[in-house]
């Protein structure tokens, strides 16, 4: 069975709490990540399927998500590619849809501090039943 999004939105919201990235900017960097190398005519058409923010390619690029492939040389336009970091936190993102564990320490995930609005109370608690879930299906398994 192919259920790899049933946990969708406990992953989205670690992936957000823990990177500092919104909705709309994580949906970017998956559909970035299967381009490869891209232009930013290739980022702006993607890109209008969004909520309007004129300047997300140059804050992501900014914060660390995007970086130069290919400078402009002569009639050649640059190229970009995500960034070692975009692409850790996106292969995150898939190991956790995959039945990976999310961390339930607070060094590794935010969600656990003391201080965090109710909606990351609530994810922790459903994060804290996923995990005991998977850990009896690798049970179960052995």
């Amino acid at each position: 069975m192919h259920n790899y999004l049933k946990y969708w939105k406990v992953v989205k919201q670690f992936i957000k709490t823990k990177y500092g990235v919104s909705t709309s900017d994580l949906e970017m960097l998956l559909f970035l990540r299967s381009e490869k190398y891209f232009s930013k005519e290739d980022f702006d058409e993607f890109n209008e399927l969004f909520h309007w923010e004129k300047n997300r390619f140059e804050r992501l690029k900014q914060e660390g998500w995007i970086d130069v492939f290919r400078k402009k040389t002569g009639n050649r336009r640059v190229l970009y590619q995500l960034s070692y970091k975009a692409q850790r936190m996106l292969t995150s993102v898939y190991k956790k849809l995959e039945g990976e564990e999310i961390p339930e320490s607070k060094s590794s995930n935010p969600q656990f501090l003391a201080d965090v609005s109710y909606t990351d109370k609530v994810h922790r608690n459903y994060i804290k039943k996923l995990n005991q879930s998977i850990r009896q299906q690798r049970h179960r398994s052995q």
